[in-house]
């Protein structure tokens, strides 16, 4: 086992979280880490029940002197996003996370951290293995599949939990309650790929557009960053204009809820267009990085030579991609009128695939309102419809409803207050939570969501604060110390 943090301070905390990367767990594919914490789970003679989809319930009885409290549940999902620049090589089906202390902040070495949500599962494990904290009778609960479909929290059947109060761990910023989260919807499209042979006299090129931030679609949707898929389909738009060239793939993004950093497309140009073509890429990048100087420092426009492809799209199936995607929605489609400066509805234009026969698109819509949710998917269905796409959509969660007179949350505010001498932040958030799910199979249930400072989540420069861990330790320690009695 790797001990890079083994010397910050919660040191059990970051035993276990360490201990979370040695596991390969990304969505869908969560056996490895899955099988270790039941293993941890029966070492420590807890309880422990796996339900049909797999998500893990361990329990543990109130310490001494808790047993009048409500029972607690603390909820965390065991996948995470996996991302890594295309010039760095790992598989997260196979290698450890490689964790590292950067200052006041834990990275991983060229690839996401899985901090989101491996923290929050690291804290549950870690109260529930001690002999010195006191807690009522306690739950951990965690979750399969949080990140492409929240698979787990759907599938949870109503009898599972026992818990009256669910403290959910996957919120990402300091000081701050979150009481309600937007719910979301994937749109995906299918192009039937009408292919030609490869015509003579061209000359092959890939196409690149590298280097931007991306980042989380419900947190830094509203930030202005630009996004991969629609800078390449833009530069092939304005190239169909100029040059006679031929599509033959194109890709970018991996994951719904991220935005995309980087997008291919392999393409044939005329032998006697390839010096101005070149030219144009060039031209094109200059004009990128004007108009992103400041948000996309880091953005680039780049061809280069490449091997002959098997074939290419037809003139006319390449046309209508383009137009398809040059008005496929993105970005942020409503701002809260009641909640200053709270995303209201936003679509992420979020994944294209070339496919033996397809070309597959995934998007993610996300909205606190129900009806903008949905006429937001009927508007990306459309416009991929009328490229002649098949389209469908996901089945979607629902919104987490605040209730500003929840017992959990008059307790724990002032629990903050009492620990730090000021009020924390009370908030409804963009990005989408397992609460609302869980809420549908457990009405009854009093729930809360918080967390330390992560950063640039879903990229490869996610961070997680150290200092900003201690004091949520320190925070979570209090609550449960002070759950209500029943």
């Amino acid at each position: 086992m790797a001990n890079a943090l083994a010397n910050i301070e919660p040191k059990e905390v970051w035993k276990n979280f360490e201990e979370i990367c040695q596991y390969p767990h990304p969505s869908r594919k969560e056996d490895k880490l899955a099988a270790y914490i039941v293993s941890w789970a029966e070492k420590n003679n807890f309880a422990v029940e796996k339900d049909k989809t797999g998500n893990i319930l361990i329990s543990k009885p109130a310490t001494p002197g808790m047993e009048d409290r409500k029972a607690i549940a603390i909820q965390g999902h065991i996948d995470m996003v996996c991302q890594k620049n295309s010039d760095t090589e790992f598989d997260f089906d196979n290698d450890a996370i490689q964790a590292y202390v950067d200052g006041d902040w834990v990275k991983a070495k060229g690839t996401t951290l899985g901090a989101d949500n491996g923290i929050g599962v690291a804290m549950g494990m870690t109260i529930m293995e001690s002999n010195d904290i006191p807690h009522p009778a306690f739950e951990l609960l965690c979750t399969l599949d949080e990140e492409t479909g929240l698979t787990g929290a759907m599938t949870l059947s109503d009898t599972f939990l026992k818990a009256d109060i669910l403290i959910n761990l996957d919120s990402e910023e300091d000081g701050a309650f979150t009481i309600g989260c937007a719910g979301g919807i994937n749109t995906d499209a299918s192009f039937k790929y009408e292919a030609d042979p490869v015509p003579t006299g061209m000359k092959a090129y890939e196409v690149a557009i590298k280097g931007l931030q991306g980042g989380h679609s419900g947190i830094e949707i509203h930030d202005g960053r630009a996004n991969a898929l629609k800078f390449l389909n833009r530069l092939l738009w304005t190239a169909d204009k100029k040059f006679d060239f031929r599509i033959s793939t194109f890709e970018g993004g991996n994951a719904h809820n991220a935005i995309p950093r980087e997008a291919f497309a392999v393409i044939m140009i005329a032998n006697d267009h390839t010096e101005g073509f070149e030219a144009f890429i060039k031209d094109f990048d200059q004009k990128i990085k004007v108009e992103y100087t400041s948000k996309e420092p880091g953005i680039t426009a780049v061809c280069a030579t490449t091997d002959m492809p098997c074939r290419v799209m037809t003139k006319c199936f390449g046309r209508r991609l383009m137009n398809a995607f040059y008005v496929m929605p993105h970005g942020v489609h409503r701002m809260s009128p009641d909640i200053n400066g709270l995303v209201q509805t936003s679509t992420n234009f979020s994944i294209v695939e070339t496919r033996d026969d397809e070309i597959y698109i995934v998007t993610s819509q996300r909205s606190s309102v129900e009806s903008e949710k949905y006429d937001l998917a009927n508007m990306v269905r459309i416009s991929q419809e009328l490229g002649g796409a098949t389209v469908k959509h996901g089945d979607g969660y629902p919104a987490w409803e605040p209730n500003m007179d929840s017992p959990i949350l008059k307790s724990a505010k002032q629990t903050y207050i009492d620990l730090f001498g000021k009020e924390p932040v009370i908030e409804t958030i963009h990005a989408g939570l397992e609460c609302g799910l869980i809420g549908e199979k457990y009405p009854k249930m009093d729930m809360l969501s918080f967390g330390p400072n992560l950063a640039e989540v879903h990229t490869p420069s996610e961070m997680i604060q150290i200092s900003s861990t201690q004091k949520c330790w320190k925070l979570l320690l209090e609550i449960v110390n002070n759950i209500p009695k029943k």
